[in-house]
């Protein structure tokens, strides 16, 4: 494992080619042919529609941010850029810019491929997640050495891998965008598969933001908590449950101030101008 030398950065990996041509910033031309798709690619998905547009866009202006490789006895190895190599494919094109690196072993290789479109930011969280286990798993890194090469905390990849524990179908979603991580740790404080589901499906019926998602795991404890002796005689167990029921329904922290035959007041919370307007659809939904 190379962590102090990707800490320098890629230039400090990158390796001189001999008898090749080479831009002055340390680009090399090589042929497409020879070059292998790396065993470790951490992206997983390709969106098709999206791939179609860069190959128009390569074609009619040529790869602008050349692919990484490490040379491989007469040919090479992708380490990161496969989308770029895949959309050069579609358009026909033989050659393609590439930086060349050194690295000393698979797991830098992976770590290196991990860097380069956590950078980029062409990962899906889960995507990321399960990178992160690979390292961990196949290679033995611990989280705070994974943490150090890609320059994030330790918490940070400690909550992405939590993202694994998720059900597989909630897992899809979060691989789609549908959802985003903050929903994904969301969802993982409801504990119990149901709960994870029940959850997923709020978010997905209704649009709930990050922080309306949270109220609602929030509303759920709350409603478990003993209450205070003095809460009791005001809050029985019909009106918790009217209050829970408005919590799914509006998707943020709800209080119902109940009085009897002397009615009551409702407050709602929200939190920002577009919760609120999310809210208020919701409201003006409702025949």
């Amino acid at each position: 494992m190379a962590t102090n030398r990707l800490g320098k950065g890629i230039d400090a990996l990158i390796r001189p080619p001999e008898k090749q041509d080479i831009s002055p910033a340390g680009v090399t031309t090589i042929p497409i042919s020879k070059i292998k798709a790396n065993p470790h690619q951490p992206r997983k998905h390709f969106d098709n529609k999206a791939l179609d547009e860069l190959a128009a866009s390569i074609k009619e202006k040529g790869v602008i941010t050349p692919i990484t490789v490490r040379a491989d006895d007469n040919g090479y190895i992708l380490i990161a850029g496969e989308r770029r190599l895949r959309a050069s494919k579609l358009v026909k094109r033989k050659q393609i810019p590439a930086y060349i690196i050194e690295v000393t072993s698979e797991s830098e290789m992976m770590e290196v491929a991990l860097i380069e479109n956590i950078q980029r930011e062409n990962l899906n969280p889960l995507e990321e997640a399960e990178a992160y286990a690979v390292l961990q798993g196949e290679f033995s890194l611990v989280q705070t050495d994974i943490a150090k090469a890609v320059g994030k905390s330790r918490s940070t990849v400690t909550n992405s891998l939590r993202l694994l524990q998720l059900p597989s179908e909630i897992k899809k979603s979060l691989r789609e965008n549908k959802i985003s991580a903050g929903h994904g740790r969301a969802i993982l404080a409801m504990k119990t598969q149901s709960g994870m589901r029940n959850l997923w499906q709020m978010i997905l019926s209704h649009d709930l933001s990050v922080r309306g998602a949270e109220a609602i795991v929030k509303g759920k404890a709350d409603s478990k908590s003993k209450p205070k002796k003095s809460k009791l005689k005001s809050k029985n167990a019909t009106v918790r449950q009217l209050e829970s029921e408005i919590i799914s329904i509006l998707g943020t922290k709800v209080r119902l101030n109940h009085k009897g035959k002397k009615g009551g007041s409702i407050v709602v919370d929200y939190f920002s101008a577009d919760d609120l307007e999310r809210i208020l659809d919701l409201l003006r939904s409702i025949e």
